[in-house]
């Protein structure tokens, strides 16, 4: 899990049972702070890491006729856009990276029972699922092998805020880029 509240304020003190026992198994997930509604056509905002610091960007750019983000490091190098695709039966957006290769496409699931579940086809690699309350922030990204990522606006008490935790040996932008795209798709 994310930090507390507490910790997200700036005080020091222990993060919770989960840490202490990731601490123990040598387990060192990344975390991320991630603001709610800003990833917007036109708005630009920062991805920052446990302690406060500015890992990623997130451009929006407003003078495309499709919805476009790029996800860039903390240097101003672009790692990935984000690009809505028009004229398709359901919503879609596509994920290339820097050399503009498709990375994932992530399509809005035709029907969903009980909860949200959209799919991300990865390029190289195994299909990933976003399942959870998307609109909300409470929600997974599972592959193969079980949980890559987890989204919760639970873990911050300041308004409009929400994290990102992914797993030890994940691609961390890729999985990032994905929830801007969730985003993106879920508040657009």
């Amino acid at each position: 899990m994310l930090p507390t509240a507490a910790t997200d304020q700036g005080d020091n003190e222990p993060m919770g049972l989960r840490d202490r026992r990731e601490a123990r198994r040598g387990t060192t997930n990344h975390r991320y702070r991630m603001r709610q509604k800003l990833v917007s056509i036109g708005d630009d905002y920062w991805i920052e890491d446990a302690s406060g610091e500015r890992q990623f960007k997130v451009d929006g750019k407003a003078v495309r006729i499709r919805s476009t983000l790029i996800l860039e490091d903390n240097q101003g190098n672009p790692l990935y856009k984000i690009q809505e695709r028009k004229a398709r039966i359901r919503d879609t957006m596509q994920v290339d990276d820097s050399a503009g290769n498709a990375a994932a496409t992530v399509k809005k699931a035709l029907v969903s029972p009980l909860r949200e579940r959209w799919n991300v086809a990865l390029t190289d690699g195994d299909d990933l699922t976003i399942k959870g309350n998307l609109v909300d922030h409470e929600y997974t990204i599972d592959g193969p092998a079980g949980t890559v990522a987890s989204v919760s606006k639970k873990w911050f008490r300041v308004a409009d805020t929400y994290g990102v935790e992914v797993i030890d040996g994940q691609n961390v932008a890729l999985l990032l880029a994905l929830t801007a795209v969730v985003d993106q798709m879920a508040h657009g």
